[in-house]
């Protein structure tokens, strides 16, 4: 684990336990104890996983950077493209992992816990990066350096870590613009009306230009449409591709008969 990531874990550890402290204290119920450590140690495995995936990303990075046809220079205006081009993409990635079933079984885990708080944004899929890297290619294609790329998707990332909270709520004039917790908590929703909406990462406005934006109307129910997968970590990350495995075997029998 890099410092940055040893600091920025140490501070979330902060932020959660004083979350789950003011919970407890205003009887809020928004922690449960299995369920958060379950959230713990799927970021420990996430920690250990990328020893090898940053290899890996490196590699597919170094592979593609030589085919941009330019490097984009060290200033203001091109740091603040890359910025708005990663979150494009992530946009695009996300949206993809969730309506494409083979690329969900990366993101369910995120999605698949009945409780919503900051502790929430720990569950990620040990193995997303293998994937997630080459919705990032054009990027590199526009002549972004890979280091800038890396940065753009970590403050991205980092940012989120905030949405992950009932504790704020509408935030006015910037709802629908920014990244929101109203908004993302409308992207946890199994409400039908919730389902595959606000896929943005900082910004809304890809959301709004491509249809799928809609603003927090009535009570969240958090969790995936599939049910409670219980709290243990190997199986929370690994059962959707299990299951996405037997339902491919499935349709095989089906197709031999």
């Amino acid at each position: 684990m890099s410092p940055a990531i040893g600091m920025a874990t140490v501070v979330f550890t902060i932020l959660i336990g004083c979350e789950a402290w003011w919970s407890r204290k205003r009887a809020l119920n928004l922690y449960n104890l299995r369920e958060t450590l379950a959230n713990f140690a799927i970021f420990a495995g996430l920690q250990l996983a990328k020893i090898g995936i940053i290899v890996w990303q490196t590699w597919v990075l170094d592979l593609f950077s030589p085919l941009a046809p330019f490097t984009l220079p060290a200033r203001p205006g091109a740091v603040l493209l890359v910025f708005l081009v990663v979150d494009f993409l992530y946009y695009w990635q996300h949206r993809i992992m969730h309506e494409v079933r083979f690329f969900w079984c990366f993101h369910e885990v995120h999605h698949s816990s009945p409780w919503y708080n900051l502790s929430t944004s720990l569950r990620l899929n040990w193995f997303s990066g293998l994937v997630g890297i080459f919705f990032l290619l054009p990027a590199v294609l526009v002549g972004a350096p890979p280091r800038w790329i890396a940065l753009a998707l970590l403050l991205n990332l980092v940012f989120q870590f905030f949405l992950h909270t009932r504790l704020i709520g509408d935030l006015g004039p910037l709802e629908g613009w920014v990244n929101t917790p109203s908004a993302h908590r409308v992207h946890h929703g199994r409400n039908p009306e919730y389902l595959d909406k606000n896929y943005g990462g900082v910004l809304m406005i890809w959301d709004r230009l491509f249809g799928t934006y809609v603003p927090e109307s009535r009570p969240v129910q958090f969790g995936v449409t599939t049910g409670f997968h219980g709290h243990n970590p190997v199986t929370l990350v690994c059962g959707p591709f299990v299951r996405y495995a037997r339902s491919i075997w499935a349709c095989l029998r089906e197709r031999v008969r």
